[in-house]
């Protein structure tokens, strides 16, 4: 791990760790955080995340993650959901390319994991104290990028793989945001960012990823047009599972200061601690109140129907000013004195039953879940926009009818149980997906 200091550090500076890859490896990483307190004397307020966080509950919820079966580990995330371990450090996280998809769709517009632990959201803004964070989860493919949202649990045919893949409602409401960012996250890289630093040295790392470089291919290109119109202060990736470095100048008189870091491995650059001058971790997390806008102007265009093109539509500027002063209204009458202008994400709620120790089932016995929960955070950021749920609704349909599933729910002790009524998907191969060495 290494840090990065800003002028002024020795008081009035947020401290944030940035890691790579999480890989399910939670332990390791806030062990590594402790360390570095221990060893430099400092204190870090915030973890992100960049992705392939793998917040996993138990053994079903690996059967939505697009893993081969022999590299599928449990991980320790459970125990953090169970609330046998707590979050030591509040962390912000986005999906990348191996998640547990059903659970992440769960909270689709971002909420809590876990006690502590916020996932940005498919797409999002999200502030921590003065620091405002902007997000998109997930990679680019070219097939999938145009379709709608139309993959729901037990992930059929391809549906485990195509659902971590960017969609363009997404990256147009992003493209949306006009207030300033401090920090974007994202998993894949921008399209030719690598251009803007040491391509030599990347190159002798990763001697696969130099023609990619000169023919542009490398990135995303959604990212890249992020990049060039939020042109937020630092953007961070991973996915390459390498450490790279450059300075993105927007020529005017803004720049971007980009890091990719690797995954948590010893002796692998997988963590950074980043000094943020002038910025205050008070009052945590809270939600963001342009963000919300944007939220509540593009949800009746949000494709969630079997389409290859859903010709994505969002709100225009007017539209959005007028449910930006809706949502500041709304603020006002939902916050009490306190945090009236700082409203809080509502609290972590669990939809699954943790893993048990008694539970003997290995990596590819479990039972794909049939269902897509109303996770109640989700709920409640509904009814405060005032808005229909729609993530349960049936792909196939028009968006406004619910699955229906041969089972009815029954109640456990953390709430409604899943029906194991539905066989796992079968194993299946993404013709355009390309395994990077080491990337398992």
């Amino acid at each position: 791990a290494r840090r990065t200091t800003g002028a002024g550090s020795d008081g009035g500076v947020m401290k944030i760790a940035v890691e790579g890859c999480c890989h399910g490896e939670l332990d390791k990483i806030y062990a590594a955080m402790r360390h570095l307190e221990q060893r430099e004397g400092i204190k870090i307020d915030l973890l992100i995340c960049c992705g392939d966080f793998q917040a996993v509950r138990n053994i079903d919820d690996l059967e939505c993650m697009s893993v081969p079966n022999k590299y599928k580990q449990l991980g320790t995330f459970h125990k953090y959901y169970s609330g046998e371990t707590t979050a030591p450090y509040p962390t912000l996280f986005i999906g990348g390319n191996h998640e547990a998809s059903n659970y992440l769709w769960e909270l689709y517009y971002g909420g809590f994991v876990c006690p502590n632990v916020y996932y940005l959201g498919h797409s999002g803004v999200i502030n921590f104290g003065d620091l405002r964070v902007g997000g998109l989860s997930g990679i680019y493919k070219s097939g999938d990028y145009k379709r709608g949202q139309h993959e729901r649990p037990p992930y059929r045919d391809g549906q485990v793989k195509s659902a971590y893949h960017v969609r363009e409602f997404d990256v147009k409401k992003l493209k949306s945001v006009t207030e300033p960012l401090d920090v974007f996250l994202s998993h894949d890289w921008p399209k030719n960012v690598a251009r803007y630093g040491d391509v030599q040295s990347l190159t002798r790392k990763k001697p696969f990823l130099k023609s990619e470089i000169e023919d542009s291919s490398l990135g995303s290109p959604p990212g890249e047009d992020l990049l060039q119109t939020l042109q937020p202060t630092y953007w961070f990736s991973a996915h390459l599972h390498v450490k790279f470095a450059a300075l993105v100048d927007h020529g005017n008189g803004r720049s971007t200061k980009f890091l990719a870091l690797d995954k948590c491995l010893p002796k692998r650059d997988f963590m950074q601690i980043i000094d943020l001058p002038d910025k205050s971790a008070n009052d945590g997390f809270w939600l963001d109140p342009e963000w919300l806008g944007i939220l509540k102007a593009n949800h009746c265009y949000h494709p969630i129907v079997e389409t290859r093109n859903a010709n994505a539509r969002v709100a225009d500027a007017a539209d959005r000013e007028k449910y930006r002063l809706w949502v500041d209204a709304r603020l006002r009458e939902k916050s009490d004195e306190k945090n009236k202008n700082r409203h809080p994400p509502f609290p972590f709620a669990p939809t699954a039953i943790p893993h048990a120790p008694s539970d003997r089932r290995r990596p590819g016995q479990g039972d794909a879940p049939s269902v897509v929960p109303r996770n109640p955070q989700t709920v409640s950021l509904m009814d405060l926009l005032d808005l229909d749920f729609k993530l349960d609704s049936n792909p196939r349909g028009n968006g406004g009818s619910v699955q229906t599933y041969p089972l009815p729910p029954r109640q456990g002790p953390f709430g409604t149980l899943v029906p194991r009524n539905l066989p796992p998907p079968p194993p299946t191969r993404d013709a355009n997906e390309i395994d990077l060495p080491g990337d398992e």
